[in-house]
């Protein structure tokens, strides 16, 4: 796999949509994706935000995979990242909105799963389950107030990959996506624009961030709205063979 070989060289690979679109019905079914992206409609405020910056909704689920690619939907359960990644939020556990049962259970949220399970279980062959989040982001912009889709600044998730694809963008601008490599280097640029554009991050090895965006039309508000999969693989106390520092 083309994609497989990119993120295996350098770290990275931006997708673009037509390719990602292509990429993602090789694999699978995307019949309900007029009622995935609406489901970005939906979404509950991030209460964790400082009041006066509530500029994120977000919705979250947890799921499961074998090396074999069954995915099943675990429990809803908070979200925990440790501090040494972010710098926000880390240490706490942050309860959000769960998914909705049939967006969790679609033919496109289980496309996109199954490509992942694919694309990142060929990055990491002795991996034999992972754990997957899965994260619904709408980032809202107004003239006075830009959201920010990382404020946490350029950043590790602390998992061994990440998946990000745009579900839709509305009068926004910029919301460009940095990578860097360890030592804090720039190694590229771009910025999702198109649903289905696409970026997948080997975690491990390179950090990223995204700046700012605001309203085009300072008159009305505008938003970007995006999935978030990671993966981490799950070691059992008598496997040790993955086990890298992440």
């Amino acid at each position: 796999m083309t994609l497989t070989l990119s993120i295996a060289d350098r770290g990275y690979q931006f997708v673009p949509a037509a390719e990602m679109r292509a990429a993602l019905q090789a694999v699978g079914s995307l019949a309900d994706w007029r009622e995935f992206a609406a489901s970005w409609n939906d979404l509950a405020i991030d209460a964790y935000l400082a009041e006066g910056c509530r500029f994120r909704r977000r919705r979250f689920a947890v799921y499961a995979a074998d090396a074999g690619g069954a995915i099943e939907r675990q429990a809803h359960q908070p979200h925990l990242q440790a501090r040494q990644y972010n710098q926000l939020f880390g240490g706490i556990e942050r309860w959000f909105e769960p998914i909705a049962p049939a967006i969790g259970s679609g033919p496109t949220l289980r496309t996109v799963l199954t490509f992942c399970c694919q694309a990142f279980g060929a990055l990491a062959a002795a991996v034999r389950r992972w754990r997957i989040e899965v994260h619904q982001f709408r980032i809202e912009a107004s003239a006075d107030a830009p959201g920010q889709p990382t404020p946490e600044g350029v950043h590790r998730d602390g998992v061994d990959f990440v998946l990000v694809m745009l579900v839709n963008r509305d009068n926004i601008v910029s919301g460009v996506t940095t990578v860097y490599d360890s030592a804090g280097t720039p190694l590229g640029d771009f910025t999702l624009t198109a649903p289905f554009d696409a970026t997948l991050l080997d975690d491990a090895r390179v950090a990223h961030g995204v700046t700012a965006v605001a309203p085009l039309d300072h008159g009305r508000a505008g938003y970007r709205d995006v999935l978030v999969v990671t993966f981490r693989c799950e070691v059992s106390n008598s496997d040790n063979t993955v086990g890298k520092e992440r």
